[in-house]
C-alpha cells in the first residue's frame, strides 16, 4: 500500500456531470476525483435489443437471472432464447480509469450507478469510499463492477458494492500485481437469484495469469458461490491470494474456490451461516494437499458454524507467505473479526 498512492501531487476535482467524471477518470493527468453525489450511467450508452435465455426456473416466489446470449455460446442450443433489452451500461460500457488516479467519495452517498469501472495496463489507482451498484442484475453477463487486466498497485478500499449481473470484482488473464482489496461491503442480496433465494451468486473471479492479490476484512454478505473463485488455468501461470480477516455472512453455497494453479494462503477468517466455506474436501477437520489447488491455513483458526476442511500443503505458505505484505502482516484473532469488520466496512467511515 505505501506504493500505491493515487492521484497524490495531482489536481483535487469535483465533477458535476457524467460527462466530466468519465473525462477525468480517462485521461492522463494524476488527479484525486471526489465525488459527491451518486452518478447515474444507466441509461446513458443507451440500450441494446438482444436475446437471453432462462438457465434457471424458481417456483418459490423469486425470479432467476436471464443470461444474455451475444453469440458466444453463453445460452446452451437446448435453451428457448427470449427477446430482452438491457442497458448498454455495464453489459457492453464501463468507465475507463487510466493511471494515477484517485477515486474517493465525500460522505455515504457518493458513487456510480449502472456501470462498472475498468482498469487495464494502469498502475496507482485508489478507488475508496464509493459506491457501485445496479449493473442490469437481472442478468448473467450484466456488468461487473470492478474489471482488472494488467493492473498494478491497486487499492480498493472502504466502498459498497452491489445488485451486479455478473462479478462485483474480476481480475482478466493479464498479471493483476500489488492489489489489496479492504474494508469493503460486497452485498449480494438480489431480486434475482440462480439459486432462487435471493443470494446473489458471481462474487469474485480471479483468473490473472500471475496475480498477486490481498483481500482483507472485507464483509462478504448475502453470495452464493466464487467467494472467491481463483485459478484454472494450466500451463505458465501462478495465482496469489493473500486472504485475512474477512467475514463471510450468510452465504448459501460455497465461498473459498481454488483451482488449478492458485497458491492461496487464508488467515483468520470468520464463516458464519456458511454452506460451504470451502470447496475441497468437506470432513471437517481433516488435512488436504493436492496439485490441483493448494491452500493453507496457519497461525490463527477458521470459525465457521458447522465444518470445515483443514488443508495444509506448505507450497502456499512458501509462495503467498514469501511476499513483503505477508510477512509484514500480523492477522487478527478471528474472535475479534466479525465486530472489527462490521464496524469499519463500506462507505462513510473514510472522507
Amino acid at each position: 500500500l505505501k506504493a500505491t498512492t493515487g492521484g497524490a501531487g495531482g489536481a483535487t476535482v469535483t465533477p458535476t456531470t457524467t460527462a466530466e467524471l468519465l473525462t477525468y477518470l480517462s485521461d492522463s493527468t494524476t488527479r484525486i476525483i471526489v465525488l459527491t453525489k451518486i452518478f447515474d450511467y444507466t441509461s446513458y450508452y443507451g440500450t441494446t435489443n438482444g436475446k437471453a435465455c432462462k438457465p434457471w426456473t424458481c417456483t418459490n416466489g423469486y425470479t432467476p437471472q436471464m443470461t444474455i446470449d451475444s453469440g458466444g455460446g453463453q445460452c446452451d442450443s437446448s435453451l428457448t432464447l427470449y427477446d430482452v433489452t438491457y442497458y448498454n451500461s455495464g453489459a457492453n460500457k464501463a468507465l475507463v480509469v487510466n493511471s494515477n488516479k484517485t477515486i474517493i467519495g465525500k460522505g455515504s452517498s457518493a458513487g456510480i450507478k449502472g456501470i462498472g469501472l475498468s482498469l487495464t495496463n494502469v498502475s496507482n489507482v485508489i478507488i475508496q469510499n464509493i459506491q457501485i451498484t445496479d449493473l442490469n442484475p437481472q442478468y448473467v453477463w450484466g456488468g461487473d463492477a470492478i474489471s482488472l487486466a494488467g493492473a498494478t498497485k491497486v487499492w480498493i478500499d472502504h466502498n459498497y458494492i452491489a445488485r451486479v449481473g455478473r462479478q462485483f470484482i474480476v481480475s482478466h488473464y493479464d498479471p493483476n500485481t500489488q492489489v489489496t482489496i479492504s474494508n469493503n461491503y460486497f452485498d449480494g442480496r438480489s431480486t434475482y437469484s440462480a439459486a432462487c433465494d435471493g443470494h446473489h451468486y458471481w462474487a469474485f473471479l480471479y483468473l490473472g495469469t500471475a496475480d498477486q492479490l490481498t483481500m482483507m476484512y472485507n464483509h462478504i454478505y448475502y453470495t452464493a458461490g466464487r467467494g472467491p473463485h481463483i485459478g484454472g488455468y494450466t500451463g505458465n501461470y501462478s495465482e496469489q491470494l493473500h486472504l485475512v480477516n474477512n467475514y463471510y455472512q450468510d452465504i448459501a453455497g460455497h465461498a473459498v474456490d481454488s483451482s488449478t494453479n492458485s497458491h492461496v494462503l487464508t488467515e483468520g477468517n470468520y464463516f458464519a451461516n456458511v454452506t460451504t466455506p470451502d470447496t475441497g474436501v468437506s470432513n471437517g477437520g481433516s488435512e488436504y494437499s493436492s496439485k490441483r489447488f493448494r491452500m493453507l491455513r496457519r497461525a490463527l483458526p477458521t470459525w465457521v458454524a458447522g465444518t470445515v476442511t483443514s488443508r495444509v500443503d506448505t507450497a502456499a505458505l512458501s509462495s503467498v507467505g514469501a511476499l513483503s505484505a505477508v510477512k509484514g502482516l500480523t492477522p487478527k484473532g478471528v474472535a475479534d473479526v466479525p465486530a472489527y469488520v462490521l464496524a469499519n466496512r463500506g462507505v462513510g467511515i473514510v472522507n
